[in-house]
């Protein structure tokens, strides 16, 4: 379980941390939260739904077949894909929010990249105020979080607007059909036939390219049957990832929106 603990110069004036260098840390997350603002990249080359949490629809990335396998994180850790979710690329940070409602760095203390001082990054420099690369996570976390209330927006605009409905899964991953539930998609036919004044609405929030967002990932729903069997097969022989479905060569810490 992480140890989520809110960044303070008592604490952490004397420590550093390291910039994490595999994604085992997220095998076990089958679906990533998405904010609008990735959808554009994310929608290229991940499958991406709406689930319900707390009442709300929000967009995923469906990462896995199974609640808790991560289909796009190799046995060593590599990401397997062109684009990685904000949500994992914060890691190990996040924000938490006070009793006050205010917004706090937190780390991870548990993700084993809290470290002691001279090694990796520093928290605090030397006049004790934030250093550069903690006022980046900041930020970074910051962008994510307020764009994320706008996401919010368009999501409760296209419930009530009744364009989100069930997406009932049904992938063929080896000898077995494999079946995915609770998950939603986008009504295209309900899309097309809105009234004009529903139109206009959702161009207003932002809606009209998170729903046509949603609509072009599902193509890549297959993915996830065809890495399965991937990983299956590597299992009985031992051998390597093919090179298509390999990580590119990049930085595995990227906080902008033109990242992977």
């Amino acid at each position: 379980m992480p140890n989520i603990v809110p960044i303070s110069r008592e604490r952490h004036a004397d420590k550093g941390w390291k910039r994490f260098d595999s994604y085992a840390f997220a095998a076990r997350t089958a679906l990533a939260p998405l904010v609008a603002a990735e959808l554009p990249k994310a929608a290229m080359s991940l499958p991406i739904a709406f689930v319900r949490q707390n009442e709300r629809y929000v967009p995923v990335a469906v990462l896995g077949l199974e609640p808790t396998t991560n289909l796009f994180v190799a046995p060593d850790g590599r990401w397997i894909g062109a684009y990685i979710p904000s949500a994992l690329r914060g890691h190990p940070f996040a924000l938490a929010r006070t009793e006050n409602g205010d917004r706090v760095l937190c780390l991870d203390e548990d993700s084993g990249l809290l470290t002691e001082a001279g090694q990796g990054e520093p928290f605090f420099d030397a006049a004790g105020e934030p250093a550069e690369s903690l006022k980046q996570v900041l930020d970074f976390l910051q962008q994510v979080e307020r764009n994320r209330e706008q996401t919010t927006l368009v999501c409760d605009t296209l419930a009530r607007l009744e364009l989100i409905r069930p997406w009932p899964i049904q992938l063929k991953a080896g000898e077995n059909e494999r079946r995915i539930q609770g998950l939603f998609q986008i009504d295209e036919s309900a899309l097309n036939h809105a009234s004009d004044e529903h139109f206009l609405e959702l161009r207003r929030v932002g809606g009209l390219p998170l729903a046509y967002c949603q609509l072009l990932a599902m193509q890549h729903i297959g993915l996830l049957g065809r890495l399965a069997d991937l990983r299956a097969n590597a299992a009985q022989t031992t051998a390597r990832t093919p090179a298509s479905f390999s990580l590119e060569d990049q930085d595995v810490l990227k906080f902008d929106w033109g990242s992977p």
